[in-house]
């Protein structure tokens, strides 16, 4: 059946492309953040485990929203590590980093997973896809905030 809700197939299609790079930068997140849970070693490690298992686990929540706003529009979600390895601007981390890096790499992540969502308000706005600008407006805040306490760890 014809999807007829005010924007064309073209802006659609356009809009799910960015959305789908922006579904690839949060799932890497959420799988490197979950993997930074585990593995946190150190005297922070009670701190961190507990603030990484809260963001992990609002990034499982964001990438069925993103993933279903993709769906809504009229385009597949991708949905393997190969989509999100072609996909994210976010790098595969090598090894176990310590406490240290592993909030370096998170806050290079959240930013990350910010200029992308920014990067779609031209065609989101353009074609009047108000309820994707909203959905990329609380990502944008929710990753803005994580990114400011991750750095907050950072300070001397």
């Amino acid at each position: 059946m014809q999807i007829d809700i005010g924007i064309s197939e073209s802006d659609r299609k356009d809009i799910a492309d960015g959305l789908s790079r922006l579904l690839a930068d949060t799932y890497t997140l959420y799988l490197k953040t979950h993997n930074f849970h585990w593995n946190v070693t150190g005297p922070m490690f009670q701190t961190l485990h507990a603030m990484f298992e809260v963001q992990y686990d609002e990034l499982a929540i964001a990438v069925d929203l993103i993933a279903e706003r993709i769906r809504a529009l009229g385009h597949y979600a991708p949905g393997t590590y190969a989509d999100y390895q072609r996909l994210s601007a976010i790098a595969d981390t090598t090894g176990v980093p310590s406490a240290t890096d592993m909030i370096r790499e998170l806050v290079q992540g959240q930013e990350t997973v910010v200029r992308t969502a920014r990067s779609l308000f031209p065609t989101v706005e353009s074609a009047h896809d108000e309820a994707t600008a909203d959905l990329l407006t609380q990502r944008i805040q929710l990753h803005e905030k994580t990114a400011w306490m991750l750095r907050s760890l950072l300070e001397r």
